[in-house]
This record gives C-alpha cells, sequence and structure tokens, in this order.
C-alpha cells in the first residue's frame, strides 16, 4: 500500500526543477580578497508566474570559497526571452554570509544582485556568464561589498 502512494506522489509530481551550477571568481576587483567559488542554485518552474517584466520565479542558492566563506540566498529571479536562444536574467537575493577565512563584508545579513546571460544549448540545457555584487546596504559597521563573475551550467530535471 505504501509503495502504490509514494509511486503515485511521485507521479503527480511532474514539476520542473532547474539547477544553476556555477563555478567562479568571487572579489575579483580586490586583489587581495579574490578567490574561487563553487556554488548551486534552484529554482522550481511551477513556482514561476508571468508578468509584465517578464516570467518571475523564486531562487535558493548558495555558495563557498577557497577561503571558507560562505552565502546562502534565497530571492528572486526574473526570466527575460531575447529571442535566439538567448535569456536574460537579473536576480536579487538576502542572504546569510560566513565569512569564514575570507573577506569581511561587514555584517552577516548580506543582499545580492546579479545579472546573467544564458544560452539555450538544448530544451533542458543552458550555459551562461553571471556577475554579481553582495553588499549589507550599511547594516553593518562597514560595507566593502565583493563583486564576483561566475560561469553557469542549468539544467532542468
Amino acid at each position: 500500500m505504501i509503495f502504490f502512494i509514494i509511486t503515485k506522489i511521485a507521479v503527480a509530481d511532474s514539476s520542473q526543477h532547474q539547477y544553476n551550477f556555477f563555478v567562479g571568481n568571487f572579489d575579483f576587483s580586490d586583489d587581495n580578497q579574490a578567490a574561487l567559488l563553487v556554488g548551486v542554485q534552484h529554482q522550481n518552474e511551477n513556482l514561476e508566474r508571468e508578468t509584465f517584466l517578464g516570467t518571475i520565479s523564486p531562487i535558493t542558492g548558495g555558495f563557498i570559497t577557497e577561503n571558507s566563506a560562505a552565502y546562502i540566498y534565497t530571492g528572486i529571479e526574473w526570466n527575460v526571452d531575447m529571442g535566439n536562444g538567448l535569456t536574460f536574467t537579473p536576480s536579487f537575493a538576502p542572504g546569510l554570509y560566513h565569512e569564514g577565512d575570507g573577506k569581511d563584508l561587514g555584517h552577516v545579513l548580506e543582499f545580492k544582485s546579479e545579472i546573467q546571460f544564458s544560452y539555450n544549448l538544448s530544451k533542458d540545457t543552458n550555459i551562461g556568464f553571471s556577475y554579481n555584487h553582495i553588499s549589507n546596504a550599511s547594516l553593518g559597521d562597514k560595507n566593502p561589498g565583493a563583486n564576483s563573475y561566475m560561469f553557469n551550467f542549468l539544467k532542468n530535471f
């Protein structure tokens, strides 16, 4: 009986989940603090909403740097189809930052603003490039911010 319930739930959940795997350079504009970063972001396409701005959906993700700094976040992104397989995706996500042995950004609460351009390789696979800025909006005693760029591999499952 339990097998049939689990099977029914699995079949009913035909949602599309997009995962964005990325690697890049954290705080590339600060020679003393630049570090390799790797991360992943999740988007549930069943939660997308069409608006006059384009398709808006929630995102959740995180990254870690080679200096053990870590950032986890949740927010929203806008997917704007530019034609010919190109998508422009700005996003905004508040999150929690832990500096580890990396850069002190001045506060645990940080805000990430990002732009991404991606190209559709197939129905379920995109590659892209993104740039983001992380800042605490002067909530802390200092607000140095961090600028990063990433190469993205996006896959729908």
